[in-house]
């Protein structure tokens, strides 16, 4: 799927699917989930947290 298609399906920018491939934006818990929705898998197995205060 193409940065473009996947970006009119959640209702975005082209740019920011970029910075979410890119690892510069956090998505909300509902982009995060449109997402996992569209590809039919978890917002876990998509997107990894990191704690970069401990």
């Amino acid at each position: 799927m193409k940065q473009n298609e996947l970006a009119q399906l959640v209702g975005v920018r082209r740019e920011t699917i970029v910075h979410l491939e890119n690892n510069k934006y956090n998505p909300s818990l509902k982009l995060a989930m449109d997402i996992a929705k569209i590809f039919g898998t978890t917002v876990e197995y998509l997107f990894e947290f990191i704690d970069e205060e401990v």
